[in-house]
């Protein structure tokens, strides 16, 4: 069951989480890390955030991960990622990698055979446009329709013309709905396949995972007694704990910050 978290309290799963041995710190961006906005490409992590990224990363043993739907493309512009970072990336909702020390990892696994993403692009752009408030987002594997600026109205027509293009066309597409956004994508990794990368990756014992929409529940799901979920506001999910916004998302890793340094001193 999920409870909520005061700021400022002490918390027995947040005291667990900040005393393992290898911990990795892994966030969603959009609607965690980062406020929603309406231009998606204008997403940027809080100061408050980084800064308890920036205290996070200081602590031995200490991992910092974005896990995001976004491709590995836009993820670095968003996150503001550098070839010298030690953040690490999950891309694409765990098809894409970038590890600090190594870079970008050659995608694995195996995408759709029925169409490529180019034929639809080419079928699901002028739909699109046609509809006020509606983008489109293009994607290393897919595309996304965005409908922040759209009435609720238009993003409900809009979604329903896509849906129907692509079980004509593109049946086997990973099909992914969340705020305000219709994804499809020819490859089928979630978030579940991300935490796993980052566990082995990082030999981690113990991940606190962070994310406030539907396919951040596919992490959720996976996470071990030693992990830790954090819902980030309304929803029903599987995470241990619950906050209400990116801001007492800082709060949260500030906690974690200074029980783990308090754990090695």
């Amino acid at each position: 069951m999920t409870r909520t978290w005061t700021p400022g309290t002490v918390d027995t799963a947040l005291t667990g989480i900040a005393t393992t041995p290898r911990l990795v710190i892994a966030l969603d961006f959009d609607g965690t890390a980062s406020p929603l906005v309406a231009d998606p490409m204008a997403a940027r992590a809080l100061p408050a955030v980084k800064e308890q990224i920036e205290r996070l990363i200081a602590l031995p043993d200490t991992l910092i991960a974005y896990v995001s739907g976004r491709s590995m493309h836009d993820l670095r512009i968003i996150t503001e990622h550098e070839d010298d970072s030690p953040v690490a990336l999950a891309g694409s909702h765990g098809a894409q990698y970038w590890f600090p020390g190594t870079g970008e990892a050659a995608p694995t696994g195996e995408a759709a055979e029925d169409g490529s993403r180019e034929e639809l692009w080419a079928s699901a752009k002028p739909i699109i446009e046609r509809y006020d408030g509606a983008e489109f987002e293009p994607k290393t594997f897919g595309m996304g329709v965005h409908t922040r600026r759209a009435t609720p109205e238009v993003e409900a027509a809009v979604f329903a013309e896509i849906d129907a293009l692509v079980s004509e066309r593109f049946p086997h597409w990973r099909r992914r709905s969340g705020h305000r956004v219709l994804e499809f994508s020819s490859r089928d990794e979630g978030k579940d396949a991300a935490m796993a990368a980052l566990r082995e990756h990082f030999d981690a014992t113990g991940i606190l995972f962070a994310g406030d929409d539907v396919t951040d529940e596919d992490a959720m799901r996976v996470l071990l007694p030693t992990d830790l979920g954090v819902r980030v506001g309304p929803g029903e999910s599987a995470a241990q704990l619950r906050v209400e916004n990116p801001q007492q998302i800082a709060e949260l890793l500030a906690q974690v910050a200074t029980e783990r340094a308090a754990g090695r001193e």
